[in-house]
């Protein structure tokens, strides 16, 4: 016993631990984006590659601690979204903006498809003033391209008042991949996003 404790000290003091390292060493930062229902948006970001966890809450309101029925209905200010911790040394906040682009509509003010209510809206909360930046840029280079023949509507303004979801939002669309909504339609942009961007899909996503 005695010596099995002593070589696990000399394991500790040599550092060869290669799976703790990989864990401790990542430097994830974090974006948050409201794009339509939380379910979509959340549903996509998980498939990425780089992106560690992503969680559905609720930002920009005015009322604390919110309940989903309260911000349903479209009167707490704030909006549906995705909060991504990603690995930055894998994919760029960049390349999470050229997503966020290509799959939802951000010409819409406060709707996507049947989803209506500033609930719903388009938006980009930065966490820092270099993600505003890189933010602006990318809209306005978005907005000067093929892609949307509408302007573009997304808001970009400070994260505020940011409170996680319901227990039951999270990882909806895996949990839920019969439901109404989901089959017709989470499933269906899931689909054409992975043909899209297959260079950025996880070698094993989840579904």
């Amino acid at each position: 016993m005695i010596k099995l404790l002593s070589a696990l000290g000399l394991i500790l003091s040599l550092g060869t631990f290669p799976l703790l390292a990989q864990q401790t060493e990542k430097n994830l930062e974090q974006a948050t984006f409201g794009a339509g229902c939380f379910w979509c948006v959340e549903a996509v970001y998980e498939i990425v590659e780089g992106i560690e966890k992503v969680e559905s809450g609720y930002s920009g309101g005015h009322v604390e601690n919110p309940s989903y029925n309260e911000v349903t209905s479209g009167k707490t200010g704030h909006a549906e979204v995705a909060r991504l911790h990603f690995d930055p040394e894998v994919i760029s906040y960049e390349e999470l903006l050229e997503v966020l682009w290509h799959t939802h509509n951000p010409t819409t003010l406060n709707r996507q498809g049947n989803d209506v209510g500033p609930q719903y809206r388009s938006a980009i909360f930065y966490h820092n003033e270099e993600q505003k930046e890189i933010a602006e840029r990318s809209l306005k280079k978005t907005d000067e391209s093929d892609l949307w023949e509408d302007p573009i509507v997304t808001e970009i303004e400070p994260l505020e008042n940011y409170y996680v979801a319901e227990n039951y939002h999270q990882n909806y669309f895996e949990n839920n991949p019969n439901a109404g909504y989901c089959s017709v339609v989470i499933a269906p942009k899931i689909a054409k996003f992975k043909k899209e961007f297959s260079h950025l899909l996880k070698d094993n996503p989840r579904f």
